[in-house]
């Protein structure tokens, strides 16, 4: 039976940082999302009230800015061979975020076979944000089973990858879990709780668990 292998973006792929925190440093505006990310942290907002804020921020976002965030973030090592390895294996690996879609997406050019974000509108903005299709935790599972059901797998063939409260939802429908760089709260959570900056370690330590 094929696994999927599910990975959250933000504070996982990316290490100690995320996408808009990325893009807002293309944008000079680091100070003012990282008062938001705190903020978000603290349970003080909630997902579609950070989006729309940070929306409202990024009123000089193009596509060139989302490139060089893109280029320039902290990425893990060995993203791709991981990625590379998962598919030769005859399974899947996907990328579910809270972050813009726009950002998440790109990574299926690394190998990742779905990434979803949530739904912003097209950069230059020309509209606002949809709170509808602003991701949640809870989101994290109702995409993980739409991939399940098209990839022909099930939650107990999932394993996750994430660092934070907005996984907490999907750490617990899925039999095995990997707390990358994670705050104690989920690593608690976890199967495997892994530290460092090399996603090949990480999954180094489930590539066999079931």
């Amino acid at each position: 039976m094929a696994r999927l292998h599910l990975f959250d973006m933000d504070g996982t792929l990316l290490h100690g940082s995320t996408a808009p925190m990325e893009i807002s440093r293309q944008l000079g505006l680091e100070a003012e999302t990282l008062l938001l990310e705190q903020e978000i942290s603290a349970g003080l907002i909630g997902p579609p009230e950070y989006a729309a804020r940070i929306h409202a921020l990024w009123t000089e976002l193009t596509d060139l800015h989302v490139t060089a965030a893109f280029e320039a973030a902290p990425w893990l090592a060995r993203i791709r061979k991981v990625w590379a390895e998962i598919g030769e294996a005859g399974d899947y690996c996907a990328v579910i975020s809270l972050s813009p879609s726009f950002f998440v997406e790109r990574l299926t050019a690394w190998g990742a076979h779905a990434a979803f974000g949530s739904r912003f509108p097209a950069v230059p903005f020309a509209a606002p944000v949809d709170p509808t299709g602003v991701f949640t935790a809870a989101t994290k599972v109702l995409v993980a089973d739409q991939l399940c059901e098209r990839f022909g797998v099930t939650r107990a063939d999932c394993v996750a990858y994430g660092d934070s409260m907005s996984d907490i939802d999907l750490f617990g429908v899925v039999p095995v879990s990997v707390a990358v760089n994670a705050d104690q709260r989920l690593a608690g959570l976890a199967t495997h709780s892994y530290a460092g900056r090399d996603l090949w370690d990480a999954y180094e330590m489930v590539r066999h668990a079931r």
